[in-house]
């Protein structure tokens, strides 16, 4: 990757970060079928499904087809986050709150001593992981940039189609960019320029929560990239 022209300052940082992500990204989802779309590689994973075949109990969207979402929990890799912030002045309630759990699970968490139990989470299509960076990165730019009053739930029809979803994905994705670009030094320290709900977004400086944002299009890319090469090599493995 060439240097010449990279900025050097706070906000260009991340767009580039950001940008150099959606290209691979692009790159890495051209050709992508319906089938490999929607692939579920083993029992019992989480994706998008008709109203009424949703596998589990939060699954939500506004339209025909659900995405799957299980009961509310604390993972254990953000047992971290959840000592900070306690260690940050906020009462267990408000943590509890912010997490959509009881009080007594993040006692539990804060008492916890030693190395967490890997989480035990399901596996998700490729289907699941573009649905969910869709709402996010749709309902970000409300709460952000827009009117601060849709639903991220209900703001993204869920499509069985992957080109249809592909098509609708990338341009929630540079309106988000796009506005992004725009963003002054000052509204990058204010905290509470964004309001997202589903998040304490409001509690931090919108510097923290681009880079939050630009690791969630980083990684779950790279799970949809490896999904991608498990599908490609699904018959070409030897047993």
């Amino acid at each position: 990757m060439g240097t010449e022209g990279a900025r050097t300052d706070r906000l260009g940082l991340l767009l580039d970060q950001f940008d150099h992500a959606r290209e691979m990204a692009q790159v890495r989802l051209t050709g992508l079928s319906d089938e490999e779309y929607l692939w579920e590689p083993v029992p019992g994973c989480w994706s998008i499904r008709r109203r009424g075949e949703a596998a589990t109990p939060r699954a939500f969207g506004p339209g025909e087809w659900v995405l799957d979402l299980g009961a509310p929990d604390i993972p254990a890799n953000e047992y971290a986050e959840v000592a900070r912030q306690a260690a940050g002045g906020m009462t267990v309630a408000k943590i509890a709150d912010d997490w959509s759990v009881s009080v007594e699970r993040v006692e539990q968490i804060l008492t916890h001593t030693g190395a967490p139990e890997p989480d035990a989470t399901p596996i998700t299509t490729i289907a699941w992981r573009l649905a969910h960076l869709h709402f996010q990165f749709a309902g970000g730019w409300e709460w952000t940039f827009g009117e601060r009053r849709q639903d991220p739930k209900l703001m993204v029809d869920f499509d069985p189609s992957a080109a249809s979803t592909l098509e609708r994905f990338w341009a929630v994705i540079d309106r988000w960019r796009d506005s992004v670009a725009a963003v002054t030094d000052e509204q990058l320290d204010t905290v509470g320029f964004s309001q997202y709900p589903y998040s304490n977004d409001a509690d931090h400086p919108f510097i923290t929560v681009l880079s939050g944002a630009n690791l969630e299009l980083i990684h779950h890319m790279a799970e949809i990239a490896l999904l991608r090469d498990l599908w490609r090599a699904r018959f070409t493995t030897s047993g």
